[in-house]
C-alpha cells in the first residue's frame, strides 16, 4: 500500500481534533505559547495533535509510519502526536510514559492497539472506568467514564526514552491540560517517569508538593493542595503495565485494579466499583 509519514489534519481519521488551519508549535517557546493561549481541551489535543517541535521525536515517528511491523504492513499509521482522550469532565487523570511506536503511534489513541493498552483497558473496564475491554482502533467505539489519559512526552520516542529536552519541551502540554481539567482529582502515574512528570507540573500549576518530594512506588499515594482551586488532588502511583512488568509478575491484574479502585475511592466515586453505569 502507499504510505504517507503521518496523517494529514483534518483528512478524516476517527477523532482527529486538528484541521488544516491548526497552528502548529515548532519550537519550544512556541510549545509554550500555544498550550498557554488553547481556549479549550477541543483546541488544546489538536494544537498538541500536530506538534513539530522535537526534531528527533519527529523523525522517529514518521520513519516508523513509514516502515511498519510486517504485522500491520496493511494498516495506515497516524505518525502524529499522540493527545489527550477521555472524558473531559474527568476526575481521574491517568499519566503514562510516552506512545508505543507501534501502538498509539499507529493508531492515533494513547495506550490503543498494544499490550500494555490491553492490560490498562481491560482493568479500566473491569472497575467501570471503560465501556469496553478492549481498545484497538480510535474507532472501536471505547469510551472513558469519569476518567482521561495522557502521556507526558506526545510522540514515541526511540527506545521509549525520551530525552530530558523532549521532556522538557513536551511539559507545556501537560500543565495546559491539567488547567483545563479542572474536576480532576486523582492522577494515577504509570511508571516513575509519568510520576516525576505529574509532580513537576502539579508544582508549576501551583500545587503544594509535600516534603520530602514524594517518592514513586506502587500503590503509594500523596495529597497536594492548592490555594487556587478547592478540593485536594491525590497522586498515586502504579507500576507500568509495559510488558516487562506484566510478564515478570512485579504487576499484576489484581494489582492493577487495586490501584484504580484507590482512585475510585479517593475522586469520591458515588457507584459501587466494577460496575459500568448504564
Amino acid at each position: 500500500m502507499s504510505r504517507e509519514s503521518s496523517v494529514p489534519p483534518g483528512t478524516g481519521w476517527p477523532g482527529d481534533p486538528a484541521t488544516a488551519t491548526t497552528p502548529v508549535a515548532r519550537t519550544p517557546a512556541e510549545v509554550g505559547r500555544l498550550a498557554a493561549e488553547s481556549p479549550d481541551l477541543l483546541e488544546l489535543t489538536a494544537r498538541q495533535s500536530v506538534c513539530r517541535a522535537c526534531p528527533r521525536l519527529v523523525t522517529w515517528r514518521e520513519q516508523v509510519a513509514l516502515e511498519p511491523r510486517r504485522s500491520f504492513d496493511q494498516q495506515r499509521y497516524w505518525g502524529r502526536p499522540i493527545p489527550g482522550w477521555g472524558d473531559e469532565q474527568a476526575r481521574i487523570l491517568l499519566l503514562g510514559l510516552a506512545p508505543a511506536a507501534h501502538g498509539g503511534n499507529r493508531t492515533g489513541r494513547v495506550f490503543t492497539g498494544d499490550r500494555s493498552g490491553d492490560w490498562l483497558f481491560a482493568a479500566l473496564h473491569e472497575v467501570g472506568l471503560a465501556t469496553l475491554p478492549t481498545s484497538i482502533a480510535a474507532d472501536d467505539g471505547q469510551r472513558l467514564l469519569d476518567t482521561r489519559m495522557v502521556a507526558a512526552v506526545r510522540c514515541a520516542p526511540p527506545a521509549n526514552k525520551p530525552e530530558p529536552v523532549e521532556r522538557d519541551t513536551c511539559a507545556p502540554w501537560l500543565d495546559a491540560e491539567l488547567e483545563l481539567l479542572p474536576s480532576v482529582r486523582v492522577v494515577v502515574a504509570l511508571g516513575a517517569f509519568g510520576f516525576d512528570a505529574a509532580l513537576s507540573s502539579l508544582r508549576r500549576r501551583g500545587w503544594e508538593i509535600p516534603r520530602p518530594r514524594p517518592l514513586f512506588g506502587h500503590a503509594r499515594e500523596y495529597t497536594l493542595s492548592s490555594d487556587r482551586r478547592e478540593g485536594d488532588i491525590t497522586l498515586i502511583g502504579c507500576f507500568h503495565p509495559s510488558q516487562q512488568n506484566t510478564f515478570t509478575g512485579r504487576l499484576t491484574m489484581p494489582m492493577l485494579t487495586e490501584v484504580l479502585r484507590l482512585a475510585q475511592q479517593r475522586a469520591g466515586f458515588d457507584r459501587p466499583t466494577g460496575v459500568p453505569p448504564s
